[in-house]
């Protein structure tokens, strides 16, 4: 007798490997664009709050452990390594659900785009600089928007599958 094969097909996750390709090009290719016409420090005031400037970053998010001796290239690089791992097998875990990919794709594309700067530099190349009066946001790149934005849908995920299974529960 012959087993039954399910036929029911699962969406691929080659959109999301696609999503996240995107922004890694999006995002080698600004901050090329800055390198390329640029010096560390120069900046173009764009508005009264928003200035394009060539920033390195060897720390993390807001500079964190930006001034710790070089070591932390390593530690940023290995931590995008195994978020990639984690986040691909994730992606292809949960690969039906649409807002889930997509922040997790978002994360992928801005972590890797990051990576390739630290190994390529040894720092992280930013230039959005935004600032109110004299305080100045520390400045970001694309990937750190994508990572922002990736970071702000898991919440909005978990937050809708919370209320689902809230409303499931008191239906009962």
């Amino acid at each position: 007798m012959a087993s039954a094969i399910s036929t029911t097909a699962r969406p691929a996750i080659w959109p999301w490997l696609a999503w996240a390709l995107l922004l890694i090009v999006v995002d080698q290719i600004t901050k090329q664009w800055i390198l390329a016409y640029y010096q560390l420090g120069d900046f173009t005031p764009i508005t009264g709050f928003f200035n394009i400037v060539r920033a390195h970053n060897t720390g993390a998010a807001f500079s964190f452990l930006a001034d710790a001796g070089g070591w932390q290239r390593w530690l940023f690089t290995g931590i995008g390594v195994v978020a990639t791992v984690v986040i691909v097998w994730q992606l292809h875990a949960h690969r039906g659900q649409r807002l889930l990919g997509l922040a997790l794709s978002s994360i992928l594309g801005g972590a890797i785009g990051n990576v390739v700067d630290r190994l390529q530099h040894g720092y992280v190349v930013d230039f959005l600089d935004f600032y109110w009066g004299a305080s100045h946001f520390p400045a970001f790149n694309v990937a750190d928007m994508a990572i922002s934005i990736g970071a702000v849908l898991l919440i909005l995920d978990e937050l809708r599958r919370m209320r689902g299974k809230s409303s499931k529960s008191s239906a009962a």
